[in-house]
């Protein structure tokens, strides 16, 4: 006697899973995603450590306004020829940096910034009223590190340190999750590499 034919659909008395459509999994992966950076958050803002705080508020304030970084390109500037031209290539990534960031990517995106207990932190840094995503700060801190540092490879690292102590500032002072502040690391450094290499393309096509 033959065997009946199985039924569409099914295989050894089980349905068939149909796998998610990608755009389904991309979804709950950056859900997830957006949850473990909430989460980190919650962690570094539940933990005291009053004395960061004020120091990391400094360096936080300074950095309003792009103001630490014209005062850094001031200074290069007393270093001579190489060092004026790092200044004003810094200084042009980080115009480029924040015409971007605040301009075009926060308004689209809109992220919103984390809830904050003022009561809880020693800071004094004052929340933004613009998007959370990514941090300008951070995205105009690697910018002016990288492009003036490329001009200026001896102090190449101790920008890049300046820039990683405003970066790191943002977080505990509760007006970004960790994910704002690695993306305006990571991408807008690459904004200051781009400058630099469109300066050194421009000078030697002058002197060329």
């Amino acid at each position: 006697m033959s065997r009946p034919a199985p039924r569409p659909g099914l295989r050894s008395g089980r349905r068939r899973r149909h796998a998610a459509p990608a755009s389904d999994v991309g979804h709950r992966a950056l859900a997830e995603l957006a949850a473990l950076d909430l989460a980190v958050h919650d962690t570094v803002a539940g933990t005291p450590t009053p004395t960061l705080d004020q120091a990391l508020g400094r360096v936080s304030n300074a950095a309003n306004y792009s103001r630490l970084w014209v005062v850094t390109a001031a200074v290069l500037s007393l270093l001579g020829r190489r060092g004026r031209r790092a200044a004003v290539v810094g200084l042009a990534a980080v115009g480029a940096t924040s015409a971007t960031a605040n301009l075009v990517v926060k308004p689209l995106l809109r992220r919103g910034r984390p809830v904050r207990v003022e009561a809880e932190r020693g800071h004094r840094v004052k929340m933004p009223t613009s998007g959370s995503f990514p941090s300008g700060h951070t995205a105009s801190a690697f910018a002016f590190s990288s492009a003036a540092g490329a001009e200026l490879p001896v102090l190449a690292l101790p920008l890049r340190l300046a820039a990683t102590a405003v970066g790191w500032s943002r977080g505990p002072s509760g007006v970004h999750v960790p994910g704002d502040v690695v993306a305006g690391a990571l991408l807008w450094a690459s904004i200051g590499s781009r400058t630099h290499r469109l300066a050194a393309r421009r000078r030697a096509a002058r002197e060329g």
